[in-house]
């Protein structure tokens, strides 16, 4: 059965372009000009993904986001022509699975799209893990998804949750970055190496007394990264 893809942009033209393009590419597309209409139709019929512009006009995509997420679990790409970091990696902590800036070719949206798909259908069908994660004082329970450090809870994005387990599974061992991303991202986010940098930094705020000289996840210069206890 086609994929349901939810286009949410207040550029008409794009819309259209878009549904138009994706339908050429075997997808369900269905558009929404504001946050508010695409609530109410995520309500009617759920999407399998939802492209979701950041600038929208009343409700913006950063809230549209905190929204969506109290309805239904499903994949999100912010679609932004603001091209400063902040944006993109606020949307990603925020629990966005991607983004791209605007103008993009839709080859390149295309595989964004698969790419983002796929993990998301191999998270669902992969089998729970077995036992929780132990390193040192901090307890990784991946069934759960849950992680506490010296028995206090600590609350993790999807992403960093998903990059904490892979170290623990490996604590003691270091792991580059391209292994990372591979692992955590997919091969396709292979050579952009700011998205480990940048889910890196949020752990150690989470889970290091002091971020600045960090004890868990260690550098290791010119090599990658490794958790240790």
């Amino acid at each position: 059965m086609a994929k349901h893809i939810l286009i949410v942009d207040d550029d008409a033209l794009l819309r259209r372009s878009l549904a138009f393009n994706l339908e050429q590419a075997g997808f369900r597309a269905e558009t929404a000009g504001t946050a508010e209409d695409a609530l109410a139709k995520v309500r009617l019929d759920p999407p399998d993904l939802v492209l979701l512009d950041i600038g929208l006009p009343g409700m913006d995509g950063l809230d549209a986001l905190r929204a969506l997420r109290q309805q239904l679990n499903v994949p999100v790409i912010f679609l932004t022509a603001r091209r400063r970091e902040l944006d993109e990696v606020l949307g990603l902590e925020l629990g966005a699975d991607d983004y791209i800036t605007k103008p993009f070719d839709f080859d390149v949206l295309l595989a964004h799209i698969k790419a983002v798909l796929r993990r998301a259908g191999s998270v669902a069908t992969k089998p729970p893990e077995f036992g929780p994660l132990v390193v040192g004082d901090m307890v990784i329970d991946p069934a759960a998804h849950t992680v506490t450090v010296a028995g206090r809870p600590v609350e993790l994005a999807p992403r960093e949750f998903d990059l904490l387990a892979v170290l623990a599974r490996e604590a003691g061992r270091v792991l580059s970055v391209d292994e990372l991303l591979s692992r955590v991202w997919g091969a396709e986010y292979v050579g952009e190496p700011q998205v480990v940098y940048v889910h890196i930094r949020w752990l150690r705020e989470k889970l290091e007394t002091d971020p600045q000289h960090p004890q868990r996840i260690v550098t290791v210069r010119g090599v990658g990264y490794k958790l240790v206890e």
